[in-house]
């Protein structure tokens, strides 16, 4: 189940601090109205096993569908199939953070509680279930949400932009907190002998030749709540062998309510220029490919341009990690100089890379 997160969009809400310590369930059937007219998504989960069963409606000349993703939590590892297709096709993945659970909104909200940005407009009643109501705004949208405290579950969220019809991002329509039927989480034929791909932490192994434990991707939030002096380090992967001829651009004053826009123009050479927002170029404190990024606040915009004729680059969100007063943060490049070149954005918590290089 896709479901899209207030906090992501709008960073408004916050929920009674007597959600901070509730547990989610691990064991239960929910079915929510999907973003589509008509379209249902039940969420059945049994511990580190969940199954996501999407029903589309026919749409004129378009028939009914059922897609079945069912995910294994602790190996990070999906499978995809449509049980009225003969044969079954299947597909795999991977995946690190939110799969979907529904309770992840909750798990969000609290997280920026006591902002006193949503405050309390009653109650209701939501398919049986009885909900406190908050609601909030801010200049660019304005919100409400049905809360069930004793399940700690969000049953239904709704948003208003300037302009723009009213959204329901969150519908939940029945919820059971009954051990599904083992029998869902079993892979039909097709699934069953399909070799699943690395996990992320396999991938993880594999660019540093160091154990995955190590490190936290810094693709993902939230940011820590202590602060820290960052060290970039850019390397390559498998090898982890420095890339000296780069450029480093920071805004430490993104705004994920009110993003900037940012320009760069590229010469011929490879060498890039930035703009917008607060973003500036600091490559002239690069020595081997290492830059020390001084203290920064919980997430941040950078850039690093690998500089080639005919290559650019793309400025990236990153979330804050400290493990000590000073923290390694790992630019992996991966297949470099590939026309499938990609890059893992790593902290480092231990290990042989928590080092400090010398200059």
């Amino acid at each position: 189940m896709t479901t899209p997160r207030i906090v992501a969009c709008f960073g408004l809400l916050a929920l009674s601090p007597l959600t901070q310590a509730q547990t989610s369930p691990t064991s239960y059937s929910i079915t929510e109205k999907g973003n589509s007219a008509d379209a249902v998504t039940t969420v059945y989960r049994s511990g580190s096993k969940a199954l996501a069963i999407v029903n589309e409606p026919a749409q004129g000349s378009t028939p009914a569908t059922r897609i079945y993703s069912l995910y294994d939590i602790a190996a990070g590892i999906n499978y995809t199939w449509s049980p009225d297709t003969n044969p079954i096709p299947c597909s795999s993945g991977t995946f690190s953070g939110d799969w979907g659970d529904p309770f992840a909104m909750t798990a969000e909200l609290t997280k920026d509680i006591a902002s006193g940005d949503v405050k309390p407009a009653g109650t209701e009643t939501i398919n049986g279930i009885p909900t406190l109501i908050y609601a909030g705004s801010n200049a660019q949208a304005s919100e409400k949400i049905w809360f069930d405290q004793k399940d700690g579950l969000v049953m239904r969220a709704q948003v208003t932009g300037a302009g723009a019809p009213l959204m329901t991002l969150v519908d939940i329509t029945k919820v059971s907190l009954a051990p599904p039927d083992p029998s869902l989480f079993v892979l039909p034929p097709g699934c069953a002998n399909q070799k699943p791909p690395r996990t992320p932490a396999q991938l993880m192994t594999d660019e540093t030749g160091d154990d995955a434990a190590n490190f936290v991707n810094g693709s993902y939030g939230p940011g820590s709540q202590t602060s820290c002096n960052v060290v970039l380090r850019v390397v390559q992967a498998k090898t982890m062998t420095p890339i000296s001829n780069i450029q480093v651009a920071i805004d430490t004053t993104y705004n994920r309510d009110n993003p900037p826009h940012y320009e760069s123009g590229v010469h011929n050479d490879g060498t890039e220029t930035f703009s917008g927002g607060g973003i500036h170029e600091i490559t002239d404190q690069v020595h081997n490919g290492v830059v020390s990024l001084g203290n920064l606040p919980s997430y941040f915009m950078l850039d690093v341009n690998l500089i080639r004729p005919n290559h650019g680059s793309g400025a990236g969100l990153v979330y804050r990690q400290c493990f000590a007063p000073t923290t390694v943060l790992l630019y992996v490049v991966k297949d470099y100089g590939q026309p499938d070149e990609s890059v893992d954005v790593l902290w480092v918590k231990a290990g042989r890379y928590a080092v400090l290089p010398a200059h």
